[in-house]
């Protein structure tokens, strides 16, 4: 058992804050970013798989030997498969099409054992696919464990124990708001029980994608894996959100590659939903003096994709992306680095 417990403890590794600024009509804003590729398996779902984990062992050890199987579109498979072989556990994931390629390689790599749905599900995306096919392997082997990372109340506690905390501690007083994108909505559900009992003052904005309903709204196509989802967040309502903000998946990608030119630092796309929401709030004069940002990942899994001109192109949205970045720099963009 306290094996167990320092594997979990060992990976809920504490991460840095950006200070950054951000230059836009003349006007010079400071943020800050969360980086959570610096945490134990590169993403913030390194923290929600140690809670989801831990509440397994919680309610039955975690003996070497059992399998562990989870929906996962790439960050939490990574974290899962590099908690589970340091307890002798196997892990099984459920993913799909839209996952990026590197993700698998990685998964494989750490010994996972892959699955990937082909199905859409209808919904602009394979959720609801994986689903099915987690709940039917689950059937098929009563002693498989399902964390289920959708319903499960261990992922927003362990976000009010430990992401939250740790933000207001590192912003400090000036802290105005957290952009955090959605996808499972256990993130930002846990961040925001904890300002709402310690930081009432901070805005806690939900950041989505346009075609997610995690938010609620309507389907559509959407381009990056991470973010939003084909069902409704179990974990959020308005009363665990102070906004909600849907992104333009061009405009997030378009925020990407500005940021990586600007900064050197290549994020995922949910980072560039978070950041392009912040944009829109500093033209509108409502960010306060000092929004932060959470960074869920970092971009080198996304290379292949995003980041990648034949894969934009292949997408059909060259020229929008063109438009969109040109858009952005026309009223002045421009991010650095700020000294700490």
């Amino acid at each position: 058992m306290l094996r167990v417990e320092r594997v979990f403890e060992r990976a809920l590794r504490r991460t840095p804050l950006g200070r950054a600024s951000l230059s836009l009509q003349g006007g010079t804003t400071a943020f800050g970013l969360k980086l959570e590729e610096h945490g134990a398996a590169g993403s913030i779902k390194a923290r929600t798989a140690v809670g989801l984990l831990r509440e397994l062992h919680r309610q039955q050890p975690l003996v070497p030997g059992t399998v562990v199987v989870e929906s996962t579109s790439g960050n939490l498979g990574l974290a899962m498969a590099h908690i589970l072989p340091a307890i002798d556990c196997e892990f099984l994931a459920v993913v799909d099409l839209k996952t990026p390629r590197a993700t698998r390689r990685t998964l494989v790599e750490q010994g996972a054992r892959l699955i990937v749905v082909d199905e859409p599900d209808g919904q602009g995306g394979y959720l609801l696919s994986r689903l099915d096919t987690v709940r039917r392997i689950c059937a098929e082997n009563p002693t498989y464990r399902w964390p289920n990372q959708y319903e499960n109340l261990a992922s927003p506690q362990v976000h009010q124990d430990t992401t939250g905390p740790e933000i207001a501690d590192q912003a400090g007083p000036l802290l105005s708001a957290v952009y955090a994108p959605v996808s499972t909505g256990g993130t930002l559900a846990g961040i925001a029980a904890y300002m709402r009992r310690h930081r009432p003052d901070v805005t806690c904005v939900a950041v989505d994608v346009t075609g997610s309903v995690a938010l609620g709204g309507t389907t559509g196509r959407r381009l990056i894996p991470g973010i939003g989802a084909s069902r409704r967040s179990t974990f959020l309502s308005h009363e665990e959100h102070d906004r909600a903000v849907h992104v333009e998946d061009v405009e997030a990608i378009a925020v990407c590659r500005v940021l990586r030119e600007d900064l050197g630092m290549a994020v995922g796309g949910s980072t560039g939903c978070a950041v392009r929401a912040l944009v829109h709030d500093v033209e509108s004069g409502t960010p306060g003096p000092f929004p932060v940002c959470l960074a869920a990942d970092g971009g080198a899994k996304y290379f292949d994709t995003f980041y990648s001109d034949d894969w934009i192109k292949a997408q059909g949205i060259h020229d929008d992306l063109s438009d969109a970045i040109g858009r952005l720099r026309a009223r002045g963009l421009s991010f650095a680095w700020n000294a700490s």
